[in-house]
C-alpha cells in the first residue's frame, strides 16, 4: 500500500494553524501587558497558558509542515510520528500550566492579593474574542488528526480561561471580593489538567506502540486462523504510527501443500483484504510473511 497521505487537507490544516497562531500570540502580548497593570493571578495564568497554547500552536504547524515530506530509505513513514510528538508536547505544557494554576490559585486563597477589577475585564474579553475566533479557524479540521486536535483543544481551554477571567473581574468590580481571582484561576487549571492528561494519555499509547483502539488482537488471530488454509498465526503486532494510520504484521502457517498448488499466492491477498475491511480499525498496511508447516520461521521471542 501506498505511503502517501491527503497533502491537500495537511496544508489547509496548516493555514488554518497558521492564523491561530498568529491571533494568539497577539492575545499574549495583551494579556501579559494586563496581568501587570491589573495584578490578576487568573490573567497572569491565562496569558501563560496563552503562552503555551502559543508555542503548541507553533509545535502544530511545524508538525503540519514536517508531514508533508515524503518518505525516503532513511525515514520510511516521512515525519508522520511529528504530530503525535507534538501534541505530546503540547499536553505536557498544558499539563505545568494546569498545576501551576492551581497551586498558585490556592496560596491566594489565603493571600488575596488587589486586582483592579475593571481593567480586567477588558482584557478577559480581548481573550475571549481572540480565542473564539481561533476555535472557529480549526474546527473544521480538528478530527483530522492528533495534532490538531491537540492545537484545537488549547484553544477551547483558553477560551473558557477568558470566561472565567470575565467572571472573576465582574465579581471583583462588583463586591470587591479579591478571592475571586484565585477561584478564577483554580477553575481554569480544573479544566486544563483533566484534557491534558487525556491526551497525553492517547499519545503515550502511540508512542509506546500499543494496540490501536478499537481493535482486538484475539479477535483479529481468530478471523485469521478461521480462514481454512491458515494452520496457526504467531507473532501478531499491531501498532499506529500516527493518526489514522495503523500497522499490522503477522507470521501465518499454512499446510505444505499450499505452496505446491499456488493457493499460498492467493492467500496473501485475501489476509490484507481482511484486515483492511472486516475491523472497526481498518488496516491497510498489513505485512504477512506466510510459512509452512513443516519449517516455520523462528523468531528470539516468540509471541503466540
Amino acid at each position: 500500500m501506498s505511503h502517501d497521505h491527503d497533502h491537500g487537507s495537511v496544508t489547509t490544516n496548516r493555514t488554518k494553524l497558521a492564523w491561530a497562531f498568529g491571533i494568539t500570540a497577539t492575545i499574549l502580548v495583551a494579556e501579559v501587558i494586563g496581568a501587570f497593570l491589573t495584578n490578576s493571578l487568573a490573567l497572569l495564568v491565562d496569558a501563560a497558558h496563552m503562552l503555551t497554547d502559543a508555542t503548541g500552536l507553533l509545535l502544530a504547524l511545524t508538525a503540519a509542515t514536517l508531514i508533508m515530506r515524503r518518505p525516503t530509505s532513511k525515514r520510511t513513514w516521512g515525519f508522520r510520528r511529528a504530530e503525535v510528538l507534538s501534541a505530546t508536547l503540547q499536553s505536557a505544557l498544558l499539563l505545568g500550566v494546569g498545576v501551576y494554576a492551581l497551586v498558585d490559585g490556592i496560596r491566594r486563597l489565603f493571600e488575596p492579593t488587589e486586582i483592579t477589577g475593571g481593567g480586567l475585564l477588558i482584557f478577559g474579553i480581548i481573550g475571549l474574542l481572540g480565542n473564539v475566533a481561533s476555535m472557529f479557524i480549526l474546527a473544521s479540521g480538528k478530527d483530522d488528526n492528533l495534532n490538531m486536535r491537540a492545537a484545537f483543544l488549547e484553544v477551547v481551554n483558553d477560551a473558557l480561561g477568558s470566561v472565567a477571567v470575565i467572571i472573576s473581574a465582574i465579581v471583583i468590580s462588583t463586591t470587591g471580593w479579591m478571592r475571586a481571582d484565585s477561584i478564577a484561576a483554580m477553575l481554569i487549571a480544573a479544566l486544563i489538567i483533566p484534557r491534558a492528561l487525556k491526551l497525553l494519555g492517547e499519545t503515550t499509547h502511540i508512542l509506546l506502540e500499543s494496540t490501536p483502539k478499537g481493535l482486538d488482537l484475539e479477535d483479529v488471530r481468530a478471523h485469521l486462523v478461521a480462514h481454512p488454509q491458515v494452520i496457526t498465526v504467531h507473532d501478531l503486532h499491531a501498532s499506529q504510527i500516527a493518526s489514522n494510520l495503523p500497522i499490522l504484521s503477522a507470521h501465518v502457517v499454512v499446510d505444505d501443500a499450499a505452496f505446491h498448488n499456488g493457493a499460498a499466492a492467493s492467500l496473501l491477498g485475501e489476509l490484507q483484504s481482511c484486515v483492511a475491511q472486516h475491523f472497526k480499525v481498518s488496516i491497510e498496511h498489513s505485512t504477512f510473511q506466510i510459512e509452512s508447516h513443516s519449517h516455520q520461521t523462528p523468531e528470539h521471542e516468540r509471541h503466540d
